[in-house]
């Protein structure tokens, strides 16, 4: 309450107790998300850090590499369940805690599993579509970091949910423009 009236940032308690609790659920809610974009905004805003915050929607052109990571760990669950409809643990299930906060432990082997999904794809534009979409996210990416930070980790999350959001939004043509 302290730091909505003062205008100060939200404890880094908050954030961690967020990041707790999606970890534990495996589930990144709206009210998560917003609240862990809450709270890294206003961090970024008070201490007047130079580097780019957390969009309202999907960011294509933000470089921090939690955010992109997250982004990354979406599109392969994408991958993953449009090569296996119907199946009943994703890569979030059993991924998310350390491709989350360590992920050097986690994406090397998610990759090797990117590619045996995307060969399952029957319709192969659409594995072209996700291949390129890969590649465009891990643009600049020359190696995993060892461990990500509590505001990395946040932007993880958000990055997740963005991204799995823009899967579910439609894609509007040039002549609805």
């Amino acid at each position: 309450m302290k730091a909505i009236l003062a205008g100060t940032p939200y404890p880094m308690t908050l954030l961690s107790s967020v990041i707790r609790r999606v970890r534990a659920e495996r589930e990144i809610t709206y009210p998560r998300a917003s609240l862990i974009k809450a709270i890294l905004v206003r961090a970024s805003r008070y201490y007047k850090k130079s580097e780019k915050g957390v969009d309202m929607a999907l960011d294509t052109g933000n470089r921090n590499i939690g955010y992109r990571l997250g982004r990354l760990f979406s599109i392969l669950e994408k991958v993953q369940e449009e090569a296996s409809p119907g199946i009943n643990a994703t890569i979030r299930d059993r991924f998310y805690g350390s491709a989350s906060s360590t992920p050097v432990a986690a994406f090397p082997h998610l990759i090797k599993l990117k590619n045996h999904h995307l060969s399952k794809l029957e319709n192969k534009g659409r594995a072209v579509n996700l291949e390129r979409l890969i590649g465009e996210t891990m643009d600049g990416i020359d190696d995993f970091p060892s461990h990500l930070g509590l505001q990395d980790q946040g932007r993880f999350a958000v990055g997740y949910y963005h991204q799995r959001q823009s899967f579910f939004t439609k894609k509007s043509t040039d002549k609805e423009k």
